[in-house]
């Protein structure tokens, strides 16, 4: 009769398994919705905001960029070229939804109208739609295709 020893088996594959539980904690990156706002925004007494809609687009995620990395298209939001580096691309669901997963690190986030790219906030150095990934965290962002609305 032979005797089969599993403690060895046991204590070998705790480690692999540990060590799979710590890249799951050390996920990090961004997630959020898009969305598309068109149309009279002006407050009403008598008409309530309609809530935006999300949309099915593809959000572009750039390394840091500033205005002066870009070729911006006259005074508008809208960009024929970034030249920074495009870390990712990733598409959201049919609501707008999106989770993606970065490196800690600052970010440029970017949509599309035909060939051109479009962002419409800045922080007070110029940089473009910026984002700050932060260890073990995911940062929620808002992004708001509004380039034919009128507040």
């Amino acid at each position: 009769m032979v005797k089969m020893n599993f403690a060895g088996l046991f204590i070998a594959l705790v480690p692999v398994m540990h060590s799979g539980i710590e890249s799951i904690h050390k996920s990090q990156g961004i997630e959020g919705h898009v969305y598309r706002i068109s149309g009279n925004q002006m407050p009403s007494p008598d008409v309530k905001p309609a809530a935006p809609k999300g949309i099915k687009t593809t959000v572009y995620i750039y390394d840091l960029t500033n205005l002066n990395q870009t070729i911006r298209k006259d005074q508008s939001p809208f960009y024929s070229a970034v030249k920074t580096n495009l870390v990712k691309k990733v598409e959201t669901d049919s609501n707008g939804y999106f989770k993606v997963k970065l490196p800690v690190g600052y970010y440029s986030l970017f949509t599309k109208k035909d060939s051109l790219f479009y962002a419409n906030s800045f922080d007070g150095k110029n940089n473009i739609a910026p984002v700050q990934v932060h260890p073990q965290k995911f940062s929620k962002v808002e992004l708001k295709i509004d380039y034919d609305a009128y507040y």
